[in-house]
C-alpha cells in the first residue's frame, strides 16, 4: 500500500509509563500551544475512557516516591491513581545476623507518606485513560504499530513505522525514544552504551503474609544479596507484599525451579519473620541485573528517555522516579521553546536538557551503588561500622531526616507544565 506522510511536533515512540507519562504532561501544552503529538506503541492500548481495575495476585508493582506524587499531582492523574494505591508509612532496613537497623516513619518525619506502591497495569490504565478523557484532536495514537526506522536531522526527524501491513512516514522536529531497557530502537541507532554487570538476577514475586502489613516496606540485606518487601492492596482476602530478591547467576536458576512450598521456606530462611510468615507466593520472574547508560542520550531531534536511556539496579527502588523526572524536565523545555517559537529539535538545547539529567542520573547510581557494595562487603570491619552506621542512624533525628529526604525525592522542584506560567 502507498506511504502516507503525516506531520506532529513530536513523536514518542513507546506507549509504557514513561512514554505515556510524557503524553500526559504535556496535554495542556497541546491544548493551549497546538502541540501535536504522535504516540507509537507496538502492543494494542486499553480502548477504555475511564480505568478499570482488575486485582491480580501476580500484579508486577512499581514504588513511587513521595517527590513523585508532586509530580504526578501537576499532570492531574494522582486522584486516580489514588484509588489503589498503597502508602508506605515506614520502612525498615536492616542487615541479616548483624545488630543495628534503621526505621523511616512517615510521622516521624511529617509527611502523609514516604512513598507509594502502585500496581503496574493500574498506572498504565490511569495513564492512557487520562489520554482519552481529554481527546485532544492534538494526540493521534499509533497502535499496535513497530517502528522501523529513525532518521534524526533538523529541521525534521523521519520516523518510518508499520502497523496492519501499512507503511507510515512520520516526521517532527523532535523524537523521543521511550521504548524500555531492552530498548531495540537504542541498538538500531548505534546508540553506544556502558553496561556493569552485577552477575545478580533480580527475582520479583508476590507474597501473602499471615498478618497485616501495616504499611511498612523493608530492606533487609543478606550475604547472597538484598530483598525487598513492599506494600501492596490485599487480594483474595489476603494480605501481599512485592517481593524483589537479589539471587546469584549461579543460584537464580535452581531458586526459580523451586515448588511454592520450598520457595517460600528458602526466602523466609533469608529474610527471617520481621514481616511475618510468608503463605502464598504468586508467579515468579527474574532478569539479570545490569548498570546500562546510554552514553549518547540525545542527538539531533532525538532524546533518549526512561529506561532505555538508563536502567537500575533495583536497590531503593529508584528507577521509575529517575525517570518521571526526566519526562517533568523535558515536557518543561519542550512548552517553553514551543512558546518561544524555536526549534524543539536544537541539538544545544537538548545537550544541555542532558547534562542536567546526567547530573540527576550519577548522584542516583551512586546511592545505589554505594549502598550496594557496602551492604554486600564482607570485610569484618566494613560489617561493624556498617551496624554502627544503622544504629546511629536510628538515633540521629536529622540524619535520618536527611537520608528519608533523599529517598523521598523531596528536593524535586516543582514541575511547570501549565503554558501560562
Amino acid at each position: 500500500m502507498p506511504d502516507k506522510l503525516q506531520q506532529f511536533d513530536l513523536i514518542v515512540c513507546g506507549g509504557g509509563m514513561v512514554g505515556a507519562s510524557l503524553v500526559v504532561a504535556l496535554l495542556p501544552a497541546a491544548e493551549q500551544l497546538g502541540l501535536r503529538i504522535a504516540l507509537i506503541e507496538q502492543n494494542a492500548l486499553p480502548t477504555v475512557a475511564n480505568p478499570e481495575y482488575q486485582p491480580s495476585f501476580d500484579a508486577r508493582s512499581t514504588a513511587l516516591a513521595a517527590g513523585s506524587r508532586t509530580l504526578l499531582e501537576t499532570m492531574g492523574v494522582w486522584s486516580a491513581l489514588a484509588e489503589h494505591l498503597t502508602p508506605i508509612k515506614e520502612i525498615e532496613v536492616s542487615a541479616k545476623g548483624q545488630f543495628g537497623r534503621t526505621q523511616m516513619q512517615a510521622e516521624r518525619e511529617q509527611v502523609p507518606a514516604l512513598g507509594y506502591v502502585v500496581e503496574n497495569h493500574w498506572m498504565g490504565q490511569v495513564l492512557m485513560s487520562h489520554i482519552q478523557q481529554v481527546d485532544s484532536p492534538q494526540i493521534e495514537f499509533f497502535s499496535p504499530a513497530t517502528v522501523r526506522s529513525i532518521s534524526p536531522a533538523m529541521p525534521l526527524s523521519e520516523v518510518i513505522i508499520e502497523s496492519e501491513g501499512v507503511t507510515q512516514t512520520l516526521s517532527a522536529p523532535l523524537v523521543v525514544m521511550a521504548d524500555g531497557g531492552r530498548s531495540e530502537l537504542r541498538l538500531a541507532m548505534g546508540i553506544d552504551y556502558s553496561e556493569q554487570d552485577y552477575h545478580q538476577h533480580a527475582l520479583v514475586a508476590n507474597v501473602a503474609l499471615d498478618r497485616p502489613h501495616e504499611g511498612v516496606a523493608y530492606e533487609r540485606f543478606t550475604e547472597q544479596g538484598p530483598i525487598a518487601l513492599l506494600p501492596i492492596e490485599s487480594a483474595d482476602g489476603q494480605a501481599r507484599m512485592g517481593l524483589v530478591w537479589t539471587v546469584s547467576e549461579e543460584r537464580i536458576d535452581q531458586v526459580m525451579a523451586l515448588d511454592d512450598a520450598a520457595f517460600l521456606e528458602e526466602l523466609q530462611g533469608a529474610f527471617g519473620f520481621r514481616a511475618g510468615a510468608l503463605t502464598r507466593v504468586g508467579e515468579r520472574f527474574s532478569y539479570p541485573l545490569k548498570l546500562i547508560l546510554a552514553q549518547e542520550q540525545a542527538r539531533t531531534g532525538l532524546v533518549v528517555l526512561g529506561n532505555a536511556a538508563h536502567s537500575l539496579h533495583p536497590i531503593a527502588g529508584q528507577g521509575f522516579n529517575l525517570a518521571i523526572r526526566g519526562v517533568a524536565q523535558l515536557a518543561e523545555l519542550v512548552i517553553a521553546r514551543k512558546k518561544a517559537g524555536q526549534a524543539l529539535g536544537d541539538l544545544a538545547a537538548l545537550q544541555t536538557f542532558v547534562e542536567q539529567r546526567r547530573a540527576d542520573q550519577q548522584r542516583t547510581i551512586r546511592f545505589g551503588d554505594s549502598s550496594l557494595k557496602l551492604f554486600m562487603s564482607r570485610n569484618p570491619a566494613v560489617r561493624l561500622g556498617r551496624s554502627l552506621g544503622l544504629q546511629l542512624l536510628d538515633l540521629i533525628p536529622p540524619a535520618r531526616t536527611l537520608l528519608a529526604r533523599a529517598a523521598m525525592g523531596l528536593d524535586t522542584p516543582a514541575a511547570r507544565l501549565n503554558p501560562d506560567d
